[in-house]
């Protein structure tokens, strides 16, 4: 294991750079930062191209440093510097970014669609709610947040590993899940949409949920099988996205329970 005590070496810069959509690009990797994700990147059968770690926390966990292509012992210094969490664990990784442009041979299951929706930690929650609703993928749209900016990473909890993970045009989304008979559900607030209780999509479908403020693109609506919406009985106007979300993955798929 190499030790590094400077935030001027290369690795750390390197690490750091990580932080940015662009250099994740051009490197091709992400960094997990703390022990849930490290450990679930390793059951996922994903290699630890960098193991980073303090020493006390990496002399406690020999069995990773085993498992990476290669070890750094850093200082709780750098490791503040290249995590940018207020109390890093003292443990992060480097893995490959995976290719979320690949367009999948098979789109059967339930998958969400992300429309402008900009808040990381609304993203990260979303995919660890469709992780949790039982749905197939994520297909993230035009100016929505990097799902593998680090604030989506750490909400996502892993969830990455679990489910496919892609970036796209909607539009062309939306006629692929057509060409298959499968519907496309919007979402909307608005009177003339469904009551999300009404419908029943089957095994293959998409949900579409949009921007924090503005709601769904008006001519992503248009192409929609059915727009819906969800009643509520108090006064409150709307509900967060990530909030409406789980609730109408969970109603939607409940036929796989």
């Amino acid at each position: 294991m190499e030790e590094l005590t400077s935030v001027h070496n290369q690795h750390v810069k390197n690490w750091k750079k990580l932080q940015t959509k662009k250099f994740r690009r051009q490197s091709g990797e992400y960094l997990l930062d703390g022990w849930h994700l490290v450990n679930e990147a390793v059951k996922a059968g994903n290699q630890l191209r960098q193991l980073i770690g303090t020493a006390d926390q990496l002399a406690a966990h020999q069995d990773l440093v085993a498992r990476a292509a290669e070890a750094y012992v850093v200082t709780p210094e750098i490791m503040q510097h290249v995590t940018d969490t207020v109390t890093p664990q003292g443990i992060a990784a480097v893995v490959d970014l995976p290719d979320a442009h690949r367009v999948p041979a098979n789109i059967q299951g339930a998958w969400l669609l992300l429309d402008r929706v900009q808040d990381p930690g609304n993203v990260g929650t979303m995919v660890r709610t469709a992780d949790a609703a039982g749905f197939t993928g994520v297909v993230v749209g035009d100016r929505s947040a990097d799902i593998f900016g680090p604030k989506v990473v750490r909400s996502m909890q892993g969830s990455q590993f679990h489910l496919t993970l892609l970036e796209g045009d909607l539009h062309k989304w939306i006629q692929d899940f057509k060409q298959l008979g499968a519907p496309v559900y919007g979402t909307q607030l608005n009177p003339a949409a469904k009551n999300f209780r009404d419908v029943h999509p089957g095994q293959t479908f998409a949900l579409i949920m949009g921007n924090e403020g503005q709601g769904m693109a008006a001519d992503l609506l248009k192409e929609t099988t059915a727009n819906l919406y969800i009643p509520m009985r108090g006064d409150a106007e709307s509900l967060n996205v990530a909030v409406s979300a789980g609730i109408l993955m969970f109603q939607l798929n409940r036929e796989l329970d």
